[in-house]
């Protein structure tokens, strides 16, 4: 059968050779996936950032989802943080071949909660990690590891970097004290759950999709739910900060997080996002300009706080 990638993924391929490989063997890839699965494709494919999600069916004609994802380290153990939780409040694993980073996953409907006022998705967002934080898998790479890292490279940012010198020390001090943490690892966590990662199913309303997953720290989560769906924080009557800080307080208090703690978390991921922003290889393009990109980082940084 012809496998045809859309032309949206095709275009990935001007990220750079590993790209353009990749999606040069990407239908051949998908091609043995369906034979090798017995699956009929049902539907045309879409993708995401990373991934390509063909609708297919299985020898049962069960509908199913086939998620063939560029390798990288952030989704070499999602089948394993699927696994863990066994479809409770997160899409259920069918199938895995993780040296082909192909999944196997139920289908799920294409609405996200990208239409769902904000405070509403973030009560259900705040509901999901109740059910998703559970003791983590010993594959899993620790935050603590992670943070150890990410403090040496903040700390080596210069002095006249874009950002508030200040907000970076802080970042910088806050990671050194979650590195000393022993709270700071034991958990499974997503710590991509947004707006687009819960999709609408059958045998519940929302389900989790594509996890980045880590051992980790519960608090460590909201912070996407904070940065996504930024237009909308600035075209609402209520400011910024007010908006920002609404979604907060809601994740916390329906997930029962310390205040406190995820707060801190904010502080630090938000400074890490400006930091690989500032890493980015000249002529990098992106989405968002880099000073509309960094202005955004520290409004949420400093609306948590103020």
């Amino acid at each position: 059968m012809t496998v045809v990638v859309p032309e949206g993924f095709s275009a990935y391929a001007g990220r750079g050779p590993e790209w353009a490989a990749f999606l040069d063997r990407l239908p051949g890839l998908v091609r043995d996936l369906l034979a090798d699965w017995q699956l009929t494709a049902d539907g045309p494919a879409t993708h995401g950032y990373c991934a390509l999600v063909l609708p297919v069916r299985t020898a049962g004609g069960r509908p199913a989802a086939l998620k063939v994802s560029w390798p990288h380290w952030e989704a070499e153990l999602e089948h394993v943080a699927l696994q863990r939780w066994h479809g409770d409040g997160a899409v259920e694993l069918l199938r895995a071949d993780p040296h082909r980073f192909a999944l196997l996953l139920e289908r799920l409907h294409p609405e996200d909660l990208g239409d769902v006022w904000d405070v509403e998705a973030c009560e259900v967002v705040g509901a999901l990690y109740e059910r998703l934080h559970v003791p983590a898998p010993p594959q899993l790479l620790t935050l603590s590891s992670c943070v150890t890292r990410w403090c040496d490279e903040l700390a080596a940012l210069p002095r006249d970097a874009p950002v508030p010198r200040r907000m970076v020390e802080q970042a910088v001090s806050i990671g050194r004290m979650f590195v000393a943490d022993e709270a700071t690892d034991g958990w499974l966590v997503h710590a991509d759950l947004h707006y687009a990662n819960v999709l609408a199913g059958d045998r519940e309303p929302w389900l989790a999709i594509d996890p980045k997953p880590l051992s980790g720290d519960p608090h460590y989560e909201p912070a996407p739910m904070l940065w996504n769906r930024w237009e909308e924080l600035l075209s609402a009557t209520r400011s910024v900060r007010d908006g920002i800080r609404l979604r907060f307080h809601t994740l916390v208090d329906v997930a029962g997080l310390d205040e406190a703690r995820a707060r801190d978390w904010v502080v630090l991921r938000m400074m890490c996002n400006a930091l690989w922003r500032l890493q980015d290889p000249p002529g990098t393009v992106r989405l968002v300009p880099d000073d509309d990109y960094l202005t955004r980082c520290v409004a949420v940084a400093k609306s948590v706080q103020d």
